[in-house]
């Protein structure tokens, strides 16, 4: 079971990966985690990426692609994976499925999860971000017991600058711009299974499960 999920940014598409990592007992690739965790330990590529993740900018495909393939060599990714903020572009696919094709494998299914733009613009206001861990909550639909203190380390919560209004529409124009195109490149390839996003949470999943199979 290989899966790509695609989304606008604040679209939920995360969340709903780490659903369908725990129910089907699959790693969930997030390249965002993996920029995240680079920029906190300071290493090259993670000062790289945040010049362009604070812009509200996709990184470039070559900071991405290897880094990308390398991880679902790994053996946890045998019996499948989810992969959450890649690929964004039509190069990135393309490079993605003859990675894969060498590997003797490919996409089983792209998931999109849809949601109005201005229904993301609200939904990004309430997300914060843990300074020290990384660890997301939001405000409303998945608050820390304590406000403003991180539930898993303890450290402080903040607005990430990609999750600012400005910041946020100019990622979704990116996003409409660069990654929409995603969407008929994976319905012409069959695999293409579009989900209503702004329906409640755990009903996002089981429109999902019943794709996916119990």
């Amino acid at each position: 079971m290989k899966i790509v999920m695609l989304g606008a940014p604040g679209a939920g598409k995360g969340t709903q990966a780490k659903k369908i990592a725990e129910k089907y007992k699959v790693p969930h690739i997030s390249t965002g985690d993996i920029f995240r965790a680079n920029i906190k330990d300071q290493t090259e590529l993670g000062q790289k990426a945040k010049t362009y993740m604070d812009q509200g900018l996709l990184v470039p495909d070559e900071l991405v692609v290897d880094l990308v393939v390398d991880r679902v060599n790994q053996p946890d990714c045998d019996s499948g994976y989810i992969l959450d903020g890649f690929p964004r572009t039509i190069p990135q696919a393309e490079a993605l499925d003859k990675a894969l094709e060498e590997l003797g494998q490919r996409v089983d299914y792209a998931i999109d999860v849809e949601v109005p733009d201005e229904n993301i613009v609200r939904r990004m206001l309430g997300r914060r971000a843990c300074v020290d861990c990384g660890a997301t909550y939001h405000m409303v639909y998945a608050p820390t017991k304590k406000e403003g203190v991180c539930d898993r380390c303890g450290g402080s919560l903040i607005l990430r600058d990609d999750d600012k209004p400005e910041t946020v529409k100019k990622r979704l124009d990116v996003y409409h711009e660069q990654t929409q195109p995603l969407i008929d490149y994976y319905k012409s390839a069959g695999i293409l299974k579009e989900i209503d996003g702004t329906i409640d949470i755990e009903d996002v999943f089981s429109e999902i499960v019943k794709i996916l199979g119990e």
